[in-house]
């Protein structure tokens, strides 16, 4: 199984993570202590680590560990 950890420190709450996911891993929502959504993750046992979300995050908020 792969771990997938978003650092909602990081996280800008643009999306591209949501976008670009093809089996709909993310999802913005909002984080208490944090102003805006910032993405979750929701769906990890559908990553098949493409890792297209960890190389275009522009903030590099997401890490995959297989």
């Amino acid at each position: 199984m792969v771990n997938i950890t978003v650092d909602t420190a990081k996280c800008n709450g643009d999306g591209v993570c949501v976008d670009l996911c093809p089996v709909s891993v993310f999802e913005l929502k909002e984080v208490a202590g944090f102003e805006g959504k910032k993405s979750e993750v929701v769906n990890a046992e559908a990553c098949i680590a493409c890792r297209a979300c960890e190389i275009q995050c522009a903030t590099q908020c997401i890490k995959i560990a297989e």
